[in-house]
């Protein structure tokens, strides 16, 4: 999958979240937020191991790009290891970290948007896209 305009625009969102300041690990620890609260928002409708499907899949596709991300384990796991995430992205560049993780979670939304539709999608991840439909809340849906 190649980086798109939304995959950016939740990268610089994950950037600004991380502060001025921002390191890797301060990014890195937004991405897991981010993706604790897609957790969850879907872990009663899909279980523990959907989530886990879903977000192992949307590594992979940032893997595609991001090789080095590819070090986090294949397979079904019963749950999605996040201290492994957040170190691998902590080990990049803040932009590098932040880049992987826009294309992480866009990927992840659109895995969800071509399973269950759009309107969907936004209603059971609307808490934990909220900081990103706030930042643009008229055009903006990752």
């Amino acid at each position: 999958m190649v980086p798109n305009d939304q995959s950016d625009e939740i990268a610089t969102f994950l950037a600004q979240r991380a502060g001025n300041d921002a390191n890797a690990r301060r990014v890195a620890v937004s991405v897991a937020a981010t993706c604790r609260d897609i957790e969850d928002a879907l872990t009663p409708i899909v279980g523990t191991r959907g989530v886990a499907a879903l977000l192992s899949r949307s590594v992979h596709v940032a893997g595609q790009t991001h090789v080095w991300l590819n070090e986090i384990k294949e397979g079904l796991p019963a749950a999605i290891d996040l201290q492994a995430l957040t170190a691998l992205l902590a080990r990049q560049s803040p932009a590098t970290a932040a880049a992987c993780g826009g294309l992480l979670l866009h990927s992840f939304h659109e895995l969800l948007v071509s399973l269950i539709g759009a309107s969907l999608t936004e209603r059971l991840l609307r808490s934990a896209w909220a900081p990103f439909m706030s930042s643009r809340p008229q055009d903006f849906l990752p």
